[in-house]
């Protein structure tokens, strides 16, 4: 995406509402999508820029570009409660991780090595344009991020190589140095398992403020 667009986002967390306030100052048009959007009359009151609270259809039809930010036991609903029609064609920002809090914390994964949110996700969208992005940093830092020892590029993965290159597009309008593709979206299964590796790393360095980088 050279230009700015319509960005449709499915969930009303703090990893939405932060995806939605950073797309809106940036000068993209935002849907926030919840199941009950009467409890984001007050983000949407707070928050600059061109944004518009809905339900999950609304936002998804909403959005030329659509990010998933639910948590990730809700994920495959809230696509149903969107309706897969209207992601057909679009690229779809997978931010989602299976994360499992039934332990407490840290959290474990319930999907792992053989199968991933992110290839889920592709399957129920087969006509869609997948790209993980966004899950494996903390949402204070998905926008303008800065880091102490500079800021490394975002990781990603998909099957569509144009839909990578936009994404890639995206992150630059964000402040982002751009994105490091890893692979297909089987590659997710490794994006989503360093997940709560960073929440380990982040309790050994008191912050969540911090980042993966890899050095050569």
């Amino acid at each position: 995406m050279t230009g700015k667009g319509r960005v449709g986002i499915l969930g009303s967390g703090v990893v939405g509402q932060q995806l939605g306030r950073g797309f809106a100052a940036h000068g993209f048009e935002v849907m926030l999508g919840s199941r009950d959007p009467r409890k984001l009359n007050a983000w949407r009151a707070a928050t600059p820029g061109p944004v518009s609270t809905g339900t999950f259809e609304e936002s998804a039809a909403f959005g030329e570009v659509v990010i998933l930010a639910t948590a990730g036991s809700a994920t495959e609903e809230a696509i149903d409660l969107a309706d897969p029609k209207n992601f057909v064609g679009k690229l779809v920002l997978d931010a989602t991780n299976p994360l499992d809090f039934s332990h407490g914390m840290p959290p474990g994964l319930f999907l792992g090595t053989t199968d991933s949110l992110g290839e889920r996700v592709q399957r129920k969208l087969p006509d869609a344009k997948v790209v993980k992005c966004f899950n494996t940093v903390g949402n204070t830092r998905f926008i303008d991020p800065k880091f102490r020892e500079g800021v490394p590029p975002m990781l990603i993965c998909g099957n569509d190589e144009p839909a990578k290159r936009r994404t890639d597009q995206i992150l630059r309008e964000l402040g982002w140095p751009g994105a490091m593709d890893v692979g297909g979206i089987d590659a997710a299964r490794w994006l989503e398992a360093m997940v709560p590796l960073w929440v380990r790393v982040g309790r050994s360095l008191d912050t969540y403020e911090h980042a993966i980088r890899f050095v050569r």
